[in-house]
């Protein structure tokens, strides 16, 4: 079972950095060092702190130079002179956090971001600076940034948590969590690979996956090494691809080596695109039961009994699909509860709508269409998860005509079976890779427009903690540091 802090984002904390003004800088630079503060900017993050190393940069034409930051406060001419725009950008930085403290006396702080849980340790590493972080209530009206439980990029991963790193781009390629709403990750990752495996369903193309995965994770090839942490979620995908092969007794095509399990797609279309849509069915009811906790967690009870991806919409749902057990069935029981229960969604989801409008006919007419869009969209998403049959029925489609021109090719002496190995190969790289990414496409496209539309209605801001390296000028790297300085005298002297 998940433990309950893993179904919601990183908790945040407000927190206010302290320090003499003295002290200031080299607590800062060990906050940079630490990677776990979010340091609040004057002008709402904008460079408007344009200090001595900002301006050598921009007169270096450098701005983009990836900055470091120097233990020690450096000589800006010398790193000038000497072309060091990795530390004059690290100083610009820094610059804009000096900039943006607010002074009272001998003491100067600034608000910020971090994870509750380094609250602790972070206040631990700047007290050596004589530097403090303290704790503050969260503003009013303010919310605060979204860390994904997996997404931390600074501390080491354990395993689940590199599990969940790799299916966190799911989630961020649509957008930030709102930082009140359940964390979808894991959810989304599991769903995603089982949907991937239904349209992908042949276990030697699923185990070429695999060994893929596999192979990102010894970080090869090198070109592609930015893809590493990426290969559980290839994993994944690559065994329920397997899997669902086994189940459909699919091996590079239909090739014999696997009995059929379950169900052979190609001569049960039909039982297969039932599977499909009701597996739909059942992915709506959580994305409907997900989005009334999102609701209630954002604005409580009214939230969540009005809106269309709340109580209401669920209730909607609920009527439909009980109405539909009618017509399947026959009983017309189904049909009296469900007309009931669509009713009843019908009216909170109306009475929600009708409140954001400006009143009146106008406003009636408008929440009358909103309503009308509601049920379509529900019977449209439903159907929509057709597509896992479909999509599985053309890679099966696919591996049938490799494998038949294969065979008819093999019976012909020896051109034919060396023909027939080229028309395998071939017709089983193209299937791959065709399929591959037609069934990556289409689960994503699942998940973004029938599933995440219900759990999110806004979206969140991200954590982005101030994150620099720092040259600690010890040993060969403080001697290095005094040539730069004197590098000019030396020339001028002599």
């Amino acid at each position: 079972m998940l433990r309950a802090e893993v179904a919601v984002p990183v908790r945040m904390r407000r927190v206010a950095i302290v320090a003499p003004e003295q002290a200031l800088r080299e607590t800062l630079v060990r906050i940079a060092e630490s990677g776990r503060v979010e340091v609040d900017l004057a002008g709402d993050g904008g460079p408007d702190i344009r200090g001595p190393a900002a301006t050598r940069l921009q007169r270096l034409r450098a701005e983009s130079a990836q900055p470091v930051l120097s233990d020690a406060p450096p000589d800006l001419d010398a790193l000038e002179r000497a072309g060091r725009t990795d530390l004059l950008a690290g100083e610009a930085q820094l610059e804009e956090r000096l900039g943006s403290a607010v002074h009272h006396g001998a003491v100067a702080a600034l608000a910020g971001w971090c994870p509750e849980a380094e609250v602790g340790a972070t206040a631990a590493r700047i007290a050596g600076a004589g530097g403090a972080l303290v704790p503050l209530r969260t503003p009013r009206g303010v919310d605060p940034p979204t860390l994904l439980t997996g997404a931390d990029t600074v501390r080491p991963r354990v395993a689940a948590r590199t599990v969940r790193s790799s299916f966190t781009p799911l989630v961020s390629t649509y957008g930030t969590v709102p930082y009140a709403d359940l964390d979808p990750t894991m959810a989304a990752g599991i769903v995603y690979v089982v949907m991937f495996g239904l349209m992908f369903g042949d276990a030697g193309h699923g185990l070429l996956l695999v060994v893929i995965a596999l192979l990102l994770r010894a970080g090869r090839p090198r070109r592609l090494a930015a893809l590493h942490r990426l290969w559980p979620f290839v994993a994944g995908a690559g065994l329920a691809a397997a899997l669902a092969g086994v189940a459909y007794g699919e091996f590079f095509g239909p090739t014999g080596v696997l009995p059929v399990l379950w169900l052979e797609p190609l001569e049960e279309p039909m039982r297969l695109l039932a599977v499909a849509v009701g597996l739909g069915a059942v992915l709506l009811a959580g994305a409907y039961a997900a989005g009334i906790v999102n609701r209630w967690r954002e604005g409580g009870l009214a939230s969540a009994l009005y809106a269309t991806t709340g109580i209401a919409g669920a209730a909607l749902y609920l009527g439909l699909a009980v109405g539909a057990g009618y017509m399947w069935l026959g009983e017309v029981v189904f049909g009296v509860v469900g007309a009931v229960i669509a009713v009843v969604g019908l009216v909170l989801a109306g009475t929600g709508l009708y409140a954001t409008t400006a009143g009146g006919p106008g406003g009636a007419v408008q929440t009358g269409i909103q309503l009308f869009d509601a049920v379509v969209r529900i019977g449209s998403n439903v159907v929509s998860f057709a597509r896992l049959a479909a999509f599985g029925l053309t890679h099966a489609a696919l591996g049938a005509i490799v494998w038949d021109g294969t065979t008819a090719l093999a019976g012909r002496g020896a051109v034919g079976v060396a023909a027939a190995v080229v028309v395998f190969l071939v017709g089983n790289a193209v299937a791959f890779s065709l399929e591959a990414l037609v069934a990556g496409v289409q689960a994503l496209r699942l998940e973004f427009y029938e599933l995440f539309s219900r759990l999110f209605e806004g979206e969140g801001r991200p954590f982005r903690p101030w994150h620099l390296p720092v040259q600690h000028l010890t040993g060969s790297a403080a001697a290095e540091e005094e040539t730069v300085r004197q590098g000019p005298a030396r020339e001028e002297s002599s």
